[in-house]
């Protein structure tokens, strides 16, 4: 592995973009066709892509903050309340402020980076700052140190992970699936008292 893999810093497998916030006091800033994420919507969220969040923001809004249109493939790391979300952008995207993402160099598979960052969330919230709440800066993101593969090698990992969590994913649907169905039939068979199959009407 050492003669193939090599030490990188962020800052030179990507450029590292801030978010930020349109005034809220400006009703037209918000409601438009500009997908705007904040760490809220990566809470919870399973999914390697992500396409937007709750809210929108317009071109007004765009124009007078700091938030930036990001490419697709970005991969989106949060770095403030908290450290560590991550996911991949589905389609051009802003964030706010609590992001700090990454537009990837030629050379290096967006899903390998998510995958390699998501393993590492302990790693990244050890190089937060803050007491409130901790913070991961720009400049102390850009210089931390990874090891990467070859791109070949980076895209074959990250299929197999891929593959595997598609699976979790799956399962986890159809357990979903599996206990609306129980619930369902518990309120049929003793709320409603609807009758039951090979038995007939309750007595």
């Amino acid at each position: 592995m050492g003669d193939k893999w090599k030490e990188y810093k962020i800052d030179d497998i990507a450029e590292v973009v801030g978010g930020g916030t349109p005034s809220t006091k400006e009703a037209d800033n918000f409601g438009g066709t500009i997908p705007w994420l904040t760490p809220k919507d990566l809470s919870g969220y399973s999914y390697r892509y992500i396409s937007h969040g709750e809210r929108n923001i317009t071109e007004n809004g765009l124009a007078n903050s700091s938030a930036k249109i990001l490419p697709v493939h970005t991969v989106l790391l949060t770095t403030r309340a908290p450290v560590g979300y991550v996911a991949i952008a589905k389609n051009p995207v802003t964030t706010n402020q609590g992001f700090r993402s990454l537009v990837l160099r030629e050379g290096f598979n967006p899903e390998f980076v998510f995958y390699l960052l998501k393993i590492n969330t302990e790693f990244l919230k050890n190089h937060a700052s803050g007491t409130t709440f901790g913070e991961l800066s720009g400049s102390t993101l850009k210089s931390l140190k990874f090891l990467f593969p070859p791109l070949p090698e980076q895209k074959a990992i990250a299929s197999i992970l891929g593959a595997l969590d598609d699976k979790i994913e799956l399962n986890r649907k159809m357990n979903e699936t599996l206990e609306a169905m129980a619930r369902a039939i518990f309120k049929s068979w003793f709320v409603d008292f609807d009758p039951i199959p090979g038995i007939g009407p309750h007595k």
